[in-house]
């Protein structure tokens, strides 16, 4: 399976998509590269509630293996996303091309970070990583999957986590130009955080809210004006993650001037007055000669 990301994390294909290795090469050779931010931790909370479930192709018994690539450092908290993934048994590989953040990496990282954790100047010297990165994951699952034989216990990724870990009944209320509020409904067995993403629908950075996991409304502020945002709430566990919470809605438009009047008029002067727009601190005020003007 493949997801690419920058603001919004988007799947390529899901696990079950593709049977032979013919198929895959030939995904690859069709993907079309998404520039943007870096969000990572919204990525990787995006594989664990999207493309690890059983509906995309994951299966109980197999090991869950994550490589993340990246280019770049994190605008958002990619560490706490990891730490959640690597808390249900599935194993990270970091590879960082160009401007990616060492240190980054071997946080996101699952240990030994010897095995896990690369690093090339630019792109083209990927094609060096995948003999070896190769061999590291074939002998890595064999590891893992002989431990589960012998009896060692190896945690199940949670994949179906239902309503007992996942918040209902999203409101959003008290809209206004610049903030709005969000309450919901807890899950029945409380989570340790909720993560807040919220962004404009029509493309902008993500912003990110960690909450406690006892809090279940949030006001959102500084938002822009007569916008369109998603907002999602994502209940985080110990060794889960719950399904989050979705909902779209518009800020208002700002109130406008109304009314304008024109008066004392002379060869080089007139007066306008107008309305006042509620919350404004300003106004600009343009004029230009008519119709092709000279200066404004």
């Amino acid at each position: 399976g493949l997801s690419q990301y920058s603001s919004d994390p988007r799947t390529e294909w899901d696990l079950s998509a593709y049977s032979t290795r013919e198929q895959v090469l030939e995904a690859v050779r069709n993907l079309r590269y998404k520039g943007g931010n870096t969000f990572t931790g919204l990525a990787l909370t995006h594989v664990l509630e999207q493309n690890l479930k059983p509906d995309a192709g994951a299966r109980l018994e197999a090991e869950k293996l994550v490589i993340l690539l990246t280019d770049g450092k994190s605008q958002d908290d990619a560490n706490l996303a990891a730490q959640t993934l690597k808390n249900l048994g599935i194993e990270i590989f970091a590879i960082g091309v160009k401007n990616a953040d060492e240190a980054e990496l071997r946080q996101v990282a699952s240990e030994p970070l010897e095995l896990s954790v690369y690093n090339v100047l630019d792109f083209p010297l990927l094609s060096s990583l995948v003999g070896k990165l190769t061999r590291v994951l074939c002998t890595r699952i064999k590891e893992r999957s002989h431990k589960e034989t012998a009896g060692s216990s190896v945690k199940d990724t949670p994949v179906n986590t239902g309503p007992q870990l996942s918040p209902t009944d999203l409101k959003i209320s008290a809209v206004t130009s610049k903030s709005m509020q969000l309450a919901w409904s807890p899950p029945l067995r409380p989570p340790k955080k909720y993560r807040v993403v919220y962004y404009p629908s029509k493309g902008g950075t993500p912003k990110e809210v960690v909450l406690e996991g006892a809090v279940s409304s949030l006001q959102l502020s500084n938002l822009t004006s007569h916008t369109e945002y998603l907002v999602s709430v994502i209940p985080v566990y110990d060794s889960a993650v719950g399904d989050g919470l979705r909902g779209v809605t518009s800020t208002l438009p700002l109130s406008s001037p109304r009314s304008l009047r024109v008066s004392e008029l002379s060869h080089n002067s007139l007066r306008l007055s107008w309305k006042a727009a509620q919350g404004a601190t300003h106004y600009l005020v343009l004029c230009s000669a008519a119709p092709d003007g000279a200066e404004d």
